[in-house]
């Protein structure tokens, strides 16, 4: 006989354990640079509780419905969500922390944070019982965060040893942008998930503005007012513009066409390719352009994904930096504008900031012990 799985699930939730409440350790900082020390209050605790466990979380979320991803007295966020979700997994309140903050409409593909957790009996209180499996605290939180607004999941779940910080261990993290060109009206599926902007943009003359900007600089021009950051020093590894296939749309005769993966009369794939090769995307956007596209068919914008990585970054960078890219492709700003942006040292001689929209946080790089 099969497993019913929502039994096992309330099987679990009723196991669950009471850990004591333990402190947050962020502070005031609104940037995702490190600081030089982790604070040691969580090293204590767990030091003297040696029997908590500390879980390692990847999410993914839509931030169109949040209001940034910190705590706030007012105001739905990703933490707040998150801990509310786990409140309701083990019946005592737990202190989350990120990797990395996103403000108010940011995406994240894969943000990082860790949770600590003493799984204490409730049939007989001070029973300590072994920690929860990763998969099953993967399965009791997304079962509390689907029951509500649904734009927050648990991708992934990992124990790791008690000084293992989700922010402070961090060694890269990678932000995407999307930007969607041409004067078509934006889809309704592509709402809130990228920046419109209806003028052409100028590819080659942004990747020559990108070989400007990477590298080690001061990027005080690309920092915003409120950053607390100690220094605007900042190592950019790498900066890129690439323009790829727009997502939402399920590929054509046309499409599979070109990338190879024609079926044959019983429905197999003739012919696989995992890459879509540059010629064929502008072939693809030369025949969605004409007329001929027949009633009810969209014709597609061009698509830019704007790639950042960096170890750290300061507050609202990225989104600096595209808006100085973008800048570019239209033409308003020239190769010489970005070196003199860049060597001006202040943000006033910056273009302005993209919308959050576009932004999503892709990856955060661990050595994961």
């Amino acid at each position: 006989m099969t497993e019913n799985p929502k039994h096992t699930l309330q099987s679990d939730l009723e196991s669950a354990g009471r850990p004591s409440k333990i402190p947050k350790t962020e502070d005031s900082i609104s940037s995702d640079e490190e600081e030089e020390k982790q604070p040691a209050i969580d090293d204590q605790l767990m030091s003297q509780n040696p029997r908590i466990q500390r879980y390692f979380l990847a999410i993914e979320y839509i931030g169109t419905r949040f209001s940034g991803s910190q705590k706030q007295l007012n105001g739905r966020t990703v933490v707040g969500v998150l801990e509310d979700a786990f409140c309701k997994f083990i019946g005592q309140p737990v202190s989350i922390s990120l990797s990395s903050r996103t403000d108010a409409g940011v995406h994240a593909l894969s943000n990082v944070c860790h949770v600590n957790i003493e799984r204490i009996s409730k049939r007989k209180p001070g029973e300590v019982l072994p920690p929860h499996e990763p998969g099953v605290v993967r399965r009791a939180v997304n079962h509390f965060l689907q029951k509500h607004e649904g734009d927050i999941t648990v991708i992934d779940v990992r124990c790791v040893p008690s000084d293992f910080h989700a922010r402070y261990k961090a060694q890269e993290r990678t932000y995407f942008y999307r930007i969607l060109s041409g004067s078509e009206p934006l889809s309704t599926f592509e709402k809130d998930r990228a920046w419109h902007v209806p003028e052409d943009l100028n590819l080659p003359a942004m990747q020559e503005a990108c070989r400007v900007l990477v590298g080690h600089h001061d990027f005080s021009s690309f920092r915003a007012a409120g950053c607390q950051a100690k220094s605007p020093i900042r190592t950019l590894d790498e900066l890129s513009v690439t323009e790829v296939i727009p997502s939402p749309y399920f590929p054509s005769v046309m499409d599979r066409e070109q990338n190879g993966e024609v079926s044959d009369d019983h429905g197999c794939l003739s012919k696989s390719k995992t890459d879509i090769s540059c010629n064929s995307m502008t072939s693809i956007d030369k025949e969605t352009s004409k007329e001929n596209l027949g009633f009810g068919k969209r014709r597609r914008h061009r698509c830019l994904v704007i790639t950042a990585r960096a170890r750290s970054f300061l507050y609202h960078q990225v989104r600096l930096l595209v808006g100085v890219l973008k800048a570019v492709g239209t033409g308003s700003l020239t190769i010489s504008d970005v070196e003199k942006i860049l060597n001006a040292k202040t943000v006033t001689a910056a273009s302005p900031m993209a919308p959050a929209c576009g932004l999503y946080l892709g990856e955060v790089k661990y050595d994961l012990p």
